[in-house]
């Protein structure tokens, strides 16, 4: 399907490696020019190279840290033409509320909730002046389904879903704008991974073991990443056109449980 996207421009965040990472590959395919940014500057010139060669777009790497206010600015600034803003970075740490002591969950949220709100009203004043833009969100099924186990990530994505809609209510009868959000559950991550094989490791003494762990998720197993990163692309397509202040969960079913 040729969603219409090619010579539209967007900047991802967290796009070193991951749901960033699928989501560069899936708009470079759609023929976008990308603006990938993340600290990991080795592995964005390595991405953006392969990327441009494979389907011959512009690719322009952003060495930032979210959590730096003046990082954002600098983003912004230098992004300030593009079409569609992927709202991705973040790294919020399993842990109870004895555990996320107040240092852990300021730091937390402070690029995964306040990185996505500040980028957000920097990009969005940009895109209002030009007339348009598509804001999508990935934010996380724990913002549906509390975890006691991961309080700081169910409290911030539960935010950011407030954030999604209330901004995207309007967004697009006020100015054209249409803001989004997706909510994925388990993604077969490095990030995810990593973690299973530690709970492997601590179960069986074997951390290769750490796929029978995803035996009790939908189909046995994680999503994949593209298959996040896939909706992405149709949700900044105008065959999404209609489509604001909406969230979609992509868990397998596991959120619609009792």
């Amino acid at each position: 399907m040729d969603l219409n996207l090619r010579g539209k421009s967007v900047l991802i965040t967290g796009a070193s490696k991951g749901i960033g990472l699928a989501a560069a590959e899936a708009f470079a395919e759609e023929g976008c020019d990308l603006h990938l940014a993340a600290r990991n500057e080795a592995a964005l010139n390595e991405h953006a190279a392969r990327l441009r060669a494979a389907h011959g777009i512009a690719v322009t790497v952003h060495v930032v840290d979210l959590r730096e206010s003046d990082h954002i600015d600098r983003l912004a600034i230098a992004c300030a033409d593009i079409d569609v803003l992927v709202n991705n970075a973040g790294d919020i740490p399993q842990g109870t509320l004895a555990q996320m002591d107040e240092a852990r969950w300021r730091y937390a949220w402070e690029l995964k909730v306040f990185g996505y709100i500040i980028l957000t009203r920097a990009i969005y004043e940009r895109m209002k002046a030009r007339g348009h833009g598509v804001i999508i969100n990935d934010i996380g099924a724990a913002g549906e389904r509390f975890d006691f186990n991961y309080i700081t990530g169910s409290a911030g994505n539960a935010a950011l879903m407030a954030f999604t809609r209330a901004l995207g209510g309007r967004s697009l009868l006020n100015d054209n704008i249409r803001v989004v959000g997706i909510n994925p559950g388990p993604v077969e991550t490095d990030r995810m991974i990593n973690r299973l094989k530690e709970q492997a490791q601590a179960k069986w003494g074997d951390e290769s073991r750490w796929r029978e762990l995803t035996a009790q998720m939908p189909q046995g197993r994680a999503a994949k990443p593209r298959e996040i990163a896939d909706l992405m692309t149709f949700l900044a397509s105008d065959r999404a056109g209609y489509t604001t202040g909406a969230i979609y969960t992509v868990d397998g079913g596991m959120s619609a449980r009792n």
